[in-house]
């Protein structure tokens, strides 16, 4: 199920409207991303004019300039999954109604959130990404460490925001995270895989809008799974 749902995915972020959102979600956050590293390496510049570095030792000024920048260079890699996962959050709903329409025309839409509860879960979900990405940037010379936080929370993560994205259109929240948890074995996989793309580097940049439509599918598999599994008079109700 899992592979199949996957190939899908694929299929789907690479087509014309999917391909639409990925490109105003990625220049968006490209965008975002400039504006913080150019804020943040005039700030560099403001501190070591104000602390008269570049007068008094003009080539320690430049070496500590462009040790700054190649270490802002570092962190922004680190950052730019939580970013963007900011980004397309926004464009969640509009990715799943394209994989519910064009792979399961058949089936009753989704529901998409309200557009405040649907900021609150964009924000949340990129707090949640910094927070462990910003851990794994601090435990970057602990070898082995590293990339265990990195990849064992990521796992977490991306299958329980992604999944419970793709359940809500369809269910309450309860009923979504209650499904999660049954099915976590097979959400978890699904989790694991996007936690392996985001740590390659451009590649992750389409983890979201994959990881929504890899979800929708993984849902809806699931979904008739449980219906089969239910007793006769829970499906007659």
């Amino acid at each position: 199920m899992l592979i199949s749902a996957a190939a899908a995915a694929l299929r789907q972020v690479f087509s014309p409207p999917m391909r639409a959102i990925l490109l105003k979600s990625l220049g968006l956050t490209l965008g975002l991303l400039i504006v913080v590293w150019f804020g943040l390496t005039r700030l560099i510049q403001w501190f070591q004019s104000s602390h008269h570095i570049a007068a008094d030792y003009p080539i320690l000024d430049t070496i500590a300039f462009f040790l700054a920048g190649a270490g802002l260079f570092v962190a922004l890699a680190y950052i730019m999954p939580a970013v963007s996962i900011l980004v397309a959050g926004f464009f969640l709903d509009d990715a799943a109604a394209i994989v519910e329409q064009t792979d399961f025309p058949n089936d009753p839409p989704g529901r998409p959130l309200p557009w405040g509860q649907a900021l609150l879960y964009a924000l949340r979900f990129a707090g949640l990404a910094l927070a462990v990405n910003l851990v794994a940037l601090i435990l970057i010379f602990v070898p082995g460490v590293n990339l265990v936080a990195f990849f064992g929370a990521n796992t977490y993560l991306l299958a329980r925001e992604y999944f419970e994205a793709a359940a809500s259109r369809f269910r309450p929240l309860a009923e979504a995270q209650a499904m999660r948890r049954h099915f976590s074995v097979r959400t978890l996989a699904g989790g694991a895989m996007l936690a392996g793309l985001m740590v390659v580097p451009i590649v992750n940049l389409i983890v979201p809008l994959f990881g929504i439509a890899l979800m929708v599918h993984l849902h809806k598999g699931l979904s008739r799974k449980a219906l089969l599994e239910a007793p006769a008079a829970e499906r007659l109700r």
